[in-house]
């Protein structure tokens, strides 16, 4: 991915966190349920640019909820006092691997072969221009 596409992905990632710990918050204080709501609609917004912008939604989206699930249970342990287990640290670190696998098992779109048919494409056997409808 390029760096303008890892950029928008941390802003989708950072977006959801504050959203889900604004949920938690909003718990003690109804006024973090604006928060919430921006967090999640800016998060999603971000993760459709994602998408506009060729990003494969396989990555981006093991990316984006590996990275949430793990800053938010951090964070939240942190500000909340939520319990952090070492069974929950494992599940943790378990998915970022399954998400490094996602990531680095995928094969990237290769160009049809010379004189391979591909739909749309107007040339014949050996790469000879033909007639569309003829």
């Amino acid at each position: 991915m390029r760096r303008a596409t890892w950029m928008v992905l941390m802003g989708a990632i950072v977006a959801e966190v504050v959203a889900t710990l604004s949920l938690r918050a909003a718990l003690d204080s109804p006024g973090w349920y604006a928060l919430t709501a921006v967090g999640y609609a800016t998060a999603f917004v971000l993760l459709a640019l994602l998408l506009r912008m060729g990003a494969k939604i396989g990555s981006v989206y093991g990316i984006w909820a590996a990275s949430g699930v793990a800053l938010t249970a951090l964070l939240a342990a942190w500000l909340f006092g939520e319990a952090l287990t070492w069974p929950m640290v494992l599940g943790i670190v378990v998915v970022m691997v399954g998400v490094v696998l996602v990531e680095t098992g995928h094969t990237d779109d290769k160009p049809a072969a010379p004189g391979s048919a591909v739909p749309g494409d107007a040339t014949g056997p050996a790469g000879r221009r033909t007639e569309v409808g003829a």
